[in-house]
């Protein structure tokens, strides 16, 4: 599985590519707020989308895992969450450790947490 080159700058590629996998996962995840790093778990558990993001990695330019995983964790994904319509940010996951970003929590929509 490859990253289709779209437009020329590697994150709308990146973006592009993912969004099909973002929501099916989103209706399949059964808590009602859930921060990005378990989002990012959640994909791995699911082999097409799991694969999906392998090869979003491999897509970024720079050819270096940690600076592909910086941007697909800190811009790729939550841009992806929020363009959903499915999830909204429910602020910042203190204490909840990624090496690549800020994570965040999510909300569910209808959700009354």
């Amino acid at each position: 599985m490859s990253v289709p080159h779209g437009t020329g700058e590697p994150l709308d590629d990146i973006v592009d590519f993912l969004e099909p996998f973002i929501g099916p996962l989103i209706e399949r995840i059964n808590v009602e707020e859930f921060t990005t790093v378990e989002f990012i778990e959640a994909m791995q558990l699911d082999e097409p989308t799991r694969q999906a993001y392998e090869a979003a990695v491999r897509h970024w330019p720079e050819r270096d895992e940690f600076r592909a995983k910086m941007v697909i964790h800190g811009q790729a994904i939550p841009l992806l969450l929020r363009q959903s319509g499915l999830v909204d940010w429910a602020g910042f996951a203190h204490g909840e450790p990624d090496q690549y970003a800020i994570p965040a929590w999510w909300r569910k929509r209808g959700s009354q947490s």
